[in-house]
C-alpha cells in the first residue's frame, strides 16, 4: 500500500511494519507471513486514525474506495464525490500514479515534483481560525519562541515543498545530544555548542525538514561558502537558535490537532535582524553566479525584483513569503538600525556576517572573483583604441595630402610661369637625318626587334587564318565544344561558407572542428512581431503597483501570438522522397529529451512560454488582497525572475517553459529600455531545430519543415485580419534568397549583353548610303564577336569543370561581362583599323588582314597577357569566391584572345569577302547586283577626336589644368581611400524585395542580446587533475586567472571585448552537482541497485547515499577516478527543482570523450548586440586576442599538450574573418596584378621602362580614385569589391596600354604631336570599344534586384569605366605629352637607310621627305615586315 501524504510526524508502532518517508511520500511496509495480516492491519488502522485526526482524506488506489472523515463529525457539511468524478480521479490515478487529497484545503494532488496538477474546491471543511498573539511573551536569552512541528500550514494553497509549521513554545531551550546534536552541528556549524551544554530550539524532525528545504538553495550558493553560510545562518537563527526569543516575535497562530492533541501552531512571526548584518549577508550573495545561464543566483531568490532590483530587505522578504512555494509560513523580516532599542526584550540579531572575500571557517577559502567583486584583483582597463592619426586636431592623412598637392601645385605653377615669361621658345623638332649605329641604344634596338618579331608572326598568322576561314572556324568550334562539354561536371557552390571562407582559414578550421565534435550550431527559425497604431496603457497591478504597458502587450495580441505559434507547432509536411510526414518533433532541438522528443520538448522561446503555451493558464485570474491578479502580473513576475518555478502571486504559476528551461526576457520581447519589459515594442518567437549534417536525411527533413514554416508565416502575414507586422527568417532563408536573386537577375545580365551586342553591331559598320546599308552593316560580325566571348567563357568553365574546380553563380554572371568588356575593344581596334586601311596594289584581302593584324595584334596581346597574368596572380588569394573568379577570368581572357586571333579573324575574312562580293549581311546568299564603292572616310568619332578634342586637350593651358585637377583628384582619392569602410553587412546580400531585409532591420532595432559564442578547448588538457579543474573553474578555490574567470574579466569591459554575459561552465556546475550538501549526486544505499547512481528525478527512499563526502573547507574536488565515473552521469542527469545542476540540456553536448578521457569541450558566452560588419569584425578580433591569452595561460598547467588551444566559435566568424586581413590581402593581390602590367608592357614594347612606368602610374591612379569614390558613394570594401578592383586593373590596362603603345610608335615631330596622333587614332577606338561598350551594359545593371549587383557591379563598374575613360583619354595623353618616351632612334636609323636607298634610285629628297612626314611608326614596321617577308620569299625561290 502506498499513501502519499504531506507529513512527517507519523511513526510505525508495530514490530514488523515500518513507515518509510521521503520528501512528500509516506509508504507503509508490512510483513505478512503465513497469511497473518494482523500487525499490518493494526498499523493501517493507526495510520487511518492519525489521518482522521490530522483531517487528511486518502484514496486507496488499489481498492478504489473512499476512506473519509467520520460521519459523526458534524462540524461541517460532508460533500461526497459523484460516481463520474470518482471515475475521473481513478483514471488519473491509473495514468499518473498515486493521487492524494488534503481535506483541510479541498485539493487533489498527483505527486510529480511537487507540482500542483489539478485543484477541485470540495469545501470539505473550513480553514482553522487564526489567532492573534496577545499577552505577555518572554524575550530572553536561552528562551525559545517555537519548537517542534505542528503539521501543515492550512493557509497555504499550494507549495513546492510541504508547508510544515512549528509549534508555539515560549520556554527555555531544551538540551540536545546524540544524533540530534550531530545533525545540528552538520547543518548549523556556526553555533558554538558543546556536548552536555548544547541547547537548541529545534527538534530533530525540524532539522530534517530544514535540511530538505536548504538542499534546494545549497547547490546554487555553494560556489561561495561565505554566502552559503550567511544564508544558512539566517535559517538556523530563525529555527534553532537557543536565544530564539530574542529576535523572533510570533504574531499569529492557529490551533492544530497533533496526534489528537490540540496545540498552538505558528502562522506568522517577525524576525528582527540588524540592518548591517542583513546587508552584509546580501552583499556576500548578490554576485554569486549561475554558470549554466551566466546570470545571478539571486535572480531566483528575490521574487518579482529579480537580480537588478533586489535589496537585502527584498531578498529576505522573499524568503518569508509563503506564495513563493517554498516558505512554510509568513516571516516578516524587520531590519533594524544599530541604535534602535526595544522595551519588550527584543534584541535584533546583528553579529558580523562573513564577507565574500573572507573565508567563513579557519580552513576555508574566500569566494572567487566571479562570485565576489571584492575578491577580484585590480584589473587595469584595456588600453584605449589607438587614436586616429592626427596633426593638431586635423586628420593627419588629410593634412599630408593637402601638403603634397600644394607642393606639387606650387612647383607646377612655377614651371608654367617660367615657361610663359621665358624668352626661350621650343623649337619644332625634326627627324634626325644623320644617325650612326652608336647613336641607337640597346632598348631602341630591343623595341624594334620585338615589334619586328611580333609583326612577322601575326602577319603570317593572319594570312593563314584568313586564307582558310571555314577550316579555322570548324577546328575552333570542335575545341570549344569539347571543352564546353565539361560543363556537365560543373559544381556550383551556393553555400556562403564555402564561398567566402577558405578551407584552410583559421575560422573555417575552427568551425569544422566544432561541428565535428559538437554538431553544427542549431538552426534558428525566428519571427519578430510588432503592431501598428496601438496605444499604450497603464495597469494598476495589485502586486507590482502602477505599470506602463505598450500597446503590444495586450491580451488579444498575445492570444493571436499563441494562435500563430500553434499553427507553426502543428506544421506537417509530406516528404515525397522519404514517403513520410515531417513534424516539428522530428527536427526540433529538444535539450532535455534529445533522443525521443515530443512536441512539448522542443525548444521554442516566446512570451507565451511563461504560461506553458496554455490558454487556460493565460486566462486565469485570482484574488490578491482587495483586487485581482491576472496574466499581466505573472508576465511582470517572470521577466524579472525567469527561473521561478512558482510566482508569488495568487496565481501560483510557473515561469518555466513547457520544455523545462527558463525563457529569459531578451528571448521573448525586444525594443525596450532599461529592462522595462512591459514597454517592449516587439515580440520574439523562436523555433530552434537541430542542424544536421548536409548529407543526412534529417537535414532534408529540416529543409522541408523550414520551407513549410516560411509558407505558413507568409500566409499569416497576408491575412488582413492579422494585427501583426511580421519580420521573419528561417535558417535556409539566407541561402535561398541569394540563389533566388541570382537566378532572377540572370535576365538583367542577358539584357545587358543584348544592349552591348546591339551597340557593337551598329557601330562596327561604316555606313555610306542607304543603298549599301545591309552590305556595310556588321550584324553578323558583331554576333560572331559576342559568340567568341561566350565561347571563351564556356571553354574556361568546361576546362575547370573537368579538373574539379568549383564554380559559383557570381562567376556565371560576372565573368562573361568582364570578358566582353576587355574583349570588345580588341574587336573595335581590329575592325576599325581594317576599315581605315587602304589595300596596297596587288595585295589580296588575306594579305591585307595579315598586315593589319600585325599592327594591332601586339597591342591586343599586351592587354590580354597583362590581364590574364593579373587574374592568375589574383587567384593566390585565400578567399574561395575571389580565387575561383580569378581563375575563371584569367583562363577566359586567354581563350578570348586565342579565339579572336583565330575564329574572329576568320569571321572578319568571311565578312570582307561578303562585303566585296556585295552580299547582304545576315543573308549572305542574297547579292546586290552593283554598287559604287564608297570612298574612304575617317569616320565621325575619329574626325572629332583629331580635329577638335586632341588639339583642345593638348593645348598648353589645358594640359596644365588637367595635370593639376588629376593630381588633386589623386590626393583626394588617397584621403578617402584610407577612410573606406571595410565589411559587408548581411542585408547587402539580399535582393531589394527580400523579406530578409525587414528581418535584419527588426533584428538590429529590437534585439537586446548578441549572438552566443563558444570557447572551445582543443587538444590534451588534464581536466581531472586538481590543477586542471582549478585552471578552468571560477567557484571557490579556483584559480583567479582561470579560463572562465578571464572571460568574466572581459565582460567587465564590453565596449572593447564585445562580451556581455560570462561563459557557462560545465566544470563549475559539475563540482556543484557533486557537492554532498545538495540532493544531486546520490547513490542507492540498499536494494538491487546498491551503490549505483540515482538520478535527480528519482524520489526513492533508497537514494540516500551521497557520491562524495563533505570536508571542512567546503571545497569539493573529485579524484581522477571519481571525475570520470561521475562526469557522464552528470551530463545525462536531468535538472529538477531539487537539483537544478543536472547537466542534461545545458552541457550534454558540450563535452566529448576520447580514449576514456575528456576530449574537446566548450563553454558558451554571449556577445553584446552587434549590428554591422565592422562590429562583428571587431568582436572577432577582440575574442581572438582573449583566447590567445587563455591558451597561453592554460598551456602552463602540468600535463597540458603544447598544441593545446582555446578558440572562440560562433556561426558568423567564418563570414567576418576575411575582414581582419582583407586590407593587406587586397593590397597584396592588387600589387601582384600591377606587376605583370608593368613587366609585360616593358617586354612587349622592347624594354621600354618609361612606357611601363607611365602605364603603372595611371592604373594606380585609377584604382586609388576608384576606392576613394567608393567611400563617397557608400560602397564598403570587401571580397566582392576586391573582385571588382582586380577587374579594374584588367580593364584599366585596356584604357592605357593601347594609348601608350600608339604614342611610343608615333614618329611625329614632338611629344605633343605624338600625343595628339595617339589620342585621335587610338583614343577613338578605345572610347568606342571599351567605354561605350561597357556603359550601356553597366546602366542596365542598375535595374537588378540584388543589392550586390546594384552596388558592387553597377556602381563600381560605372566608377571604373568613367575613371578609366578620364585617365585613359584625358590624363594619359597629357602625361605622355610631358613625360612620354622619346622617338625610337632605331626606327629613325631604318628610315635613314631607306632614304639613302631611294636616293640612290634617283628619288628626290623633297619627295622622300613629303612621304616620310606622312608615315607613322606602324607603316615603318609594316614595311620592315614586308621587306623581311619578301627577302624570305626570294631566298626560297633561289633555293628552288
Amino acid at each position: 500500500m502506498l499513501y502519499s501524504l504531506f507529513t512527517y510526524d507519523c511513526v510505525a508502532f508495530q514490530h514488523d511494519t515500518s513507515i518509510v518517508k521521503s520528501a512528500g511520500n509516506t509508504t507503509v511496509i508490512g510483513l505478512i507471513s503465513n497469511g497473518d495480516e494482523s500487525e499490518y492491519r493494526r498499523e493501517v488502522e493507526k495510520l487511518l486514525k492519525w489521518c482522521q485526526n490530522m483531517q487528511v482524506f486518502l484514496l486507496n488506489a488499489a481498492k478504489k474506495e473512499e476512506m473519509g472523515p467520520k460521519k459523526s463529525d458534524t462540524s461541517r457539511k460532508n460533500k461526497w464525490l459523484s460516481i463520474e468524478k470518482k471515475k475521473e480521479i481513478i483514471d488519473k490515478i491509473e495514468r499518473g500514479g498515486p493521487l492524494f487529497f488534503d481535506s483541510s484545503l479541498g485539493i487533489f494532488y498527483i505527486h510529480q515534483s511537487y507540482q500542483q496538477l489539478e485543484q477541485i474546491d470540495l469545501d470539505l471543511m473550513p480553514h482553522p481560525k487564526d489567532n492573534t498573539v496577545t499577552g505577555e511573551w518572554i524575550h530572553r536569552e536561552g528562551y525559545c519562541s517555537m519548537y517542534e512541528e505542528c503539521g501543515k500550514n492550512p493557509t497555504v494553497d499550494s507549495s513546492l515543498l510541504p508547508a510544515i509549521v512549528p509549534c508555539v513554545r515560549n520556554e527555555p531551550a531544551p538540551t540536545i545530544s546524540g544524533l540530534h546534536l550531530t545533525q545540528l552541528k552538520n547543518l548549523c556549524p556556526m553555533f558554538d555548542i558543546e556536548n552536555g551544554t548544547a541547547r537548541a530550539c529545534c527538534s530533530l524532525q525540524q532539522l530534517n525538514t530544514l535540511q530538505i528545504s536548504l538542499s534546494l538553495s545549497k547547490p546554487i550558493l555553494s560556489r561561495c561558502p561565505s554566502c552559503l553560510d550567511n544564508f544558512v545562518n539566517i535559517y538556523c537563527q530563525n529555527i534553532c537558535s537557543p536565544d530564539q526569543s530574542l529576535h523572533i516575535n510570533i504574531t499569529k497562530t492557529f490551533s492544530a490537532n497533533v496526534s489528537g492533541d490540540i496545540k498552538d501552531a505558528v502562522l506568522e512571526f517577525e524576525a528582527f535582524y540588524g540592518k548591517k548584518f542583513a546587508e552584509e549577508s546580501f552583499d556576500s550573495c548578490k554576485n554569486v553566479r549561475l554558470p549554466a545561464t551566466g546570470g545571478y543566483a539571486i535572480e531566483a531568490m528575490c521574487g518579482k525584483y529579480g537580480s537588478s532590483f533586489c535589496t537585502a530587505q527584498r531578498w529576505l522578504d522573499f524568503q518569508g513569503d509563503v506564495s513563493n512555494g517554498l516558505a512554510p509560513l509568513k516571516i516578516d523580516y524587520r531590519l533594524i538600525d544599530s541604535n534602535t532599542s526595544f522595551s519588550n526584550g527584543i534584541n535584533p540579531y546583528n553579529r558580523p556576517a562573513w564577507k565574500c572575500n573572507e573565508p567563513s571557517s579557519s580552513d576555508g577559502e574566500a569566494c572567487s572573483c566571479q562570485d565576489c567583486v571584492q575578491s577580484c584583483p585590480v584589473i587595469s582597463p584595456p588600453p584605449s583604441p589607438q587614436p586616429p592619426f592626427q596633426i593638431g586636431n586635423v586628420d593627419g592623412v588629410l593634412v599630408i595630402c593637402i601638403l603634397i598637392f600644394c607642393l606639387f601645385f606650387t612647383v607646377a605653377l612655377s614651371v608654367r610661369i617660367y615657361w610663359c615669361f621665358s624668352k626661350h621658345q621650343p623649337k619644332k623638332k625634326k627627324l634626325q637625318q644623320e644617325l650612326t649605329e652608336k647613336d641607337v641604344t640597346w632598348s631602341d634596338r630591343a623595341s624594334l626587334a620585338t615589334q619586328q618579331f611580333l609583326g612577322r608572326i601575326f602577319q603570317k598568322w593572319g594570312v593563314m587564318v584568313s586564307s582558310y576561314p571555314i577550316t579555322v572556324i570548324l577546328i575552333t568550334s570542335v575545341i570549344v565544344i569539347v571543352l564546353s562539354v565539361g560543363m556537365v561536371f560543373i559544381s556550383l557552390t551556393t553555400d556562403p561558407v564555402e564561398l567566402w571562407s577558405a578551407p584552410n582559414s583559421r575560422a573555417r578550421i575552427e568551425k569544422d572542428f566544432h561541428d565535428a565534435n559538437f554538431n553544427p550550431f542549431f538552426r534558428t527559425n525566428q519571427l519578430i512581431l510588432t503592431v501598428k497604431n496601438r496605444s499604450g496603457y497603464t495597469y494598476d497591478s495589485p502586486f507590482f503597483g502602477s505599470q506602463n504597458f505598450s500597446g503590444l502587450i495586450t491580451k488579444d495580441i498575445l492570444l493571436e501570438l499563441l494562435d500563430l505559434q500553434t499553427k507553426i507547432y502543428n506544421i506537417v509536411v509530406w516528404s515525397e522522397k522519404y514517403q513520410m510526414n515531417v513534424t516539428l518533433k522530428d527536427v526540433c532541438y529538444a535539450p532535455l529529451n534529445p533522443r525521443n522528443p515530443n512536441t512539448t520538448d522542443c525548444c521554442v522561446n516566446s512570451l507565451m512560454q511563461y504560461f506553458q503555451n496554455n490558454k487556460t493558464l493565460f486566462d486565469m485570474t485570482a484574488p490578491q488582497g482587495d483586487s485581482v491578479v491576472d496574466w499581466r502580473d505573472h508576465f511582470i513576475y517572470c521577466v524579472n525572475s525567469p527561473l521561478s518555478f512558482k510566482d508569488n502571486t495568487k496565481l501560483g504559476l510557473s515561469c518555466m517553459a513547457d520544455y523545462g528551461a527558463p525563457v529569459f526576457p531578451f528571448l521573448a520581447v525586444g525594443g525596450y529600455e532599461d529592462e522595462k519589459y512591459t514597454e517592449a515594442e516587439a515580440l520574439i518567437l523562436t523555433f530552434s531545430l537541430n542542424n544536421f549534417l548536409r548529407n543526412t536525411n534529417e537535414y532534408e527533413y529540416a529543409l522541408l519543415w523550414e520551407k513549410q514554416f516560411l509558407e505558413v508565416v507568409k500566409a499569416y502575414q497576408q491575412d488582413p485580419s492579422s494585427n501583426f507586422t511580421i519580420a521573419y527568417m528561417a535558417e535556409r532563408s539566407l541561402e535561398d534568397e541569394i540563389n533566388r536573386t541570382t537566378l532572377e537577375d540572370i535576365p538583367i545580365f542577358a539584357i545587358s549583353y543584348l544592349v552591348i551586342f546591339v551597340y557593337i553591331a551598329l557601330t562596327l559598320g561604316k555606313y555610306s548610303s542607304c543603298g549599301r546599308l545591309l552590305i556595310d552593316s556588321k550584324l553578323t560580325l558583331a554576333l560572331g564577336g559576342i559568340m567568341v566571348v561566350l565561347w571563351s567563357v564556356l571553354a574556361a568553365m568546361g576546362f575547370y569543370a573537368y579538373i574539379g574546380v568549383p564554380s559559383s553563380l557570381i562567376i556565371l554572371e560576372v565573368v562573361p561581362f568582364l570578358v566582353l568588356a576587355v574583349g570588345a575593344d580588341n574587336i573595335f581596334i581590329f575592325v576599325l583599323e581594317l576599315q581605315k586601311d587602304d589595300r596596297k596594289p596587288n595585295e589580296t584581302h588575306e594579305q591585307q588582314i595579315g598586315r593589319v593584324l600585325s599592327t594591332v595584334a601586339p597591342s591586343m596581346l599586351l592587354c590580354s597577357i597583362s590581364e590574364s597574368v593579373c587574374f592568375f596572380l589574383g587567384a593566390l588569394t585565400k578567399m574561395p569566391a575571389v580565387k575561383s573568379f580569378a581563375l575563371y577570368a584569367a583562363l577566359a581572357v586567354i581563350f578570348d584572345f586565342l579565339l579572336q586571333m583565330s575564329a574572329f579573324v576568320a569571321l572578319v575574312s568571311l565578312d570582307t569577302r561578303r562585303q566585296e562580293n556585295l552580299r547582304l549581311d545576315l543573308c549572305c546568299c542574297a547579292k546586290k547586283k552593283s554598287s559604287k564603292k564608297p570612298p574612304k572616310t575617317d569616320g565621325f568619332l575619329l574626325s572629332i577626336m583629331r580635329d577638335y578634342y586632341a588639339p583642345f586637350l593638348l593645348h598648353g593651358i589645358t594640359r596644365f589644368i588637367v595635370i593639376i585637377l588629376f593630381v588633386l583628384m589623386f590626393c583626394a582619392g588617397i584621403y578617402f581611400m584610407v577612410n573606406v569602410k571595410v565589411g559587408l553587412n548581411q542585408e547587402m546580400a539580399m535582393p531589394t524585395d527580400s523579406y530578409m531585409l525587414d528581418y535584419f532591420a527588426f533584428l538590429y532595432k529590437y534585439f537586446e542580446v548578441g549572438v552566443p559564442t563558444y570557447f572551445v578547448t582543443k587538444g590534451k588538457y588534464n581536466f581531472s587533475a586538481l590543477e586542471g579543474m582549478e585552471g578552468v573553474c571560477s567557484s571557490v578555490g579556483c584559480n583567479n586567472n582561470s579560463m572562465t574567470q578571464i572571460i568574466q574579466y572581459a565582460t567587465q569591459f564590453p565596449e572593447s571585448s564585445y562580451l556581455a554575459i560570462p561563459a557557462s561552465s560545465w566544470v563549475d556546475d559539475f563540482i556543484d552537482w557533486l557537492n554532498p550538501s545538495s540532493r544531486c549526486c546520490r547513490l542507492y544505499s540498499f536494494g538491487p541497485n546498491a551503490d549505483k547512481f540515482c538520478p535527480a528525478t528519482s524520489k526513492e527512499f533508497a537514494c540516500s547515499k551521497k557520491c562524495m563526502t563533505s570536508n571542512s573547507n567546503g571545497i569539493i574536488r573529485p579524484s581522477a577516478e571519481e571525475f570520470y565515473t561521475y562526469l557522464p552521469l552528470f551530463l545525462s542527469d536531468r535538472p529538477t527543482l531539487e537539483c537544478s545542476k543536472g547537466g542534461l540540456g545545458a552541457y550534454d553536448s558540450s563535452v566529448t570523450f576520447q580514449n576514456e578521457s575528456v576530449g574537446a569541450t566548450r563553454f558558451m558566452a554571449y556577445h553584446t548586440p552587434l549590428s554591422n560588419s565592422q562590429e562583428f569584425t571587431a568582436a572577432l578580433k577582440a575574442v581572438r586576442e582573449l583566447t590567445d591569452y587563455i591558451t597561453k595561460t592554460m598551456r602552463m598547467m602540468p600535463g597540458t599538450d603544447p598544441d593545446f588551444e582555446v578558440f572562440a566559435y560562433t556561426i558568423t566568424y567564418v563570414y567576418y574573418e576575411q575582414y581582419l586581413t582583407i586590407v593587406e590581402e587586397g593590397l597584396f593581390n592588387i600589387g601582384l596584378c600591377l606587376i605583370p602590367t608593368f613587366v609585360v608592357c616593358c617586354i612587349l614594347l622592347g624594354m621600354d621602362l618609361r612606357s611601363g612606368l607611365l602605364n603603372l602610374l595611371t592604373i594606380i591612379m585609377i584604382v586609388v580614385d576608384t576606392v576613394g569614390v567608393m567611400t563617397l558613394w557608400d560602397i564598403d570594401y570587401n571580397a566582392v569589391a576586391l573582385i571588382n578592383l582586380v577587374t579594374a586593373v584588367g580593364i584599366s590596362v585596356e584604357f592605357v596600354s593601347h594609348m601608350t603603345r600608339s604614342f611610343a610608335l608615333s614618329i611625329k615631330d614632338n611629344k605633343v604631336e605624338r600625343a595628339k596622333e595617339a589620342t585621335a587614332n587610338m583614343g577613338s577606338a578605345v572610347f568606342a570599344g571599351v567605354a561605350m561598350t561597357n556603359l550601356p551594359g553597366i546602366i542596365v545593371l542598375a535595374f537588378a534586384k540584388a543589392q550586390l549587383i546594384q552596388v558592387f557591379f553597377f556602381r563600381m563598374n560605372l566608377i571604373i569605366t568613367l575613371l578609366g575613360v578620364a585617365h585613359g583619354l584625358i590624363f594619359l595623353p597629357v602625361l605622355l605629352s610631358y613625360c612620354g618616351p622619346n622617338i625610337n632612334k632605331a626606327v629613325l636609323l631604318e628610315l635613314q637607310k631607306e632614304k639613302k636607298n631611294k636616293m640612290e634610285l634617283g628619288i628626290s629628297n623633297k619627295g622622300f621627305e613629303d612621304n616620310t612626314a606622312k608615315k607613322t611608326m606602324e607603316d615603318i614596321y609594316e614595311n620592315i615586315a614586308d621587306e623581311t617577308t619578301d627577302k624570305e620569299s626570294q631566298r626560297t625561290t633561289a633555293k628552288i
